[in-house]
């Protein structure tokens, strides 16, 4: 996965932009893949892992009603997510991941789905829906490559 994350790191450097990061069920696997690539801290920011729902609200400001009425498991709490961090952060980007890695469904959602979000520098987010399959790890670990994909794909698009 690295290499993922080394391009995600040159697109930003190419354009002097800067990089934060929510996570929950990666617990922290996003920010760990991306400060394995070496001069990560040029773009890189930081992250926030809000593993308990309480803190998406409480750090990245998603909406309590939200996650009152469906839960972190959500299209919608990965879009505030990311433009949470990215705003707590000073980032130009935003990047999130919310779901379920296992062995149990959690907010009435089946183990395997998974939301990953992208905010760009103007505020609006992608946000890409997974079904993923295989254990916790390797969930978690589809989670990751699936957001540093939306990542490069989002970032390619701004220099178009």
């Amino acid at each position: 996965m690295t290499g993922a994350a080394a391009e995600v790191l040159r697109l930003l450097g190419e354009r002097g932009g800067t990089l934060a990061v929510a996570e929950s069920l990666t617990g922290g696997l996003l920010a760990a893949e991306l400060t394995g690539v070496a001069g990560a801290s040029r773009s890189f920011r930081g992250s926030v892992t809000a593993y308990a729902t309480p803190l998406k609200e409480q750090l990245l400001g998603v909406d309590g009603e939200l996650l009152a009425v469906r839960g972190a498991v959500d299209a919608q709490v990965a879009r505030e997510m990311a433009q949470g961090v990215r705003r707590r952060l000073g980032a130009d980007w935003g990047a999130a991941t919310t779901g379920v890695a296992g062995p149990e469904p959690q907010d009435g959602q089946p183990v395997g789905t998974v939301f990953v979000a992208v905010a760009g520098p103007d505020g609006a987010a992608e946000v890409a829906p997974l079904r993923l399959t295989g254990d916790r790890a390797a969930i978690r670990r589809a989670s990751v490559a699936a957001v540093l994909d939306l990542l490069a794909e989002q970032l390619r698009k701004s220099s178009e």
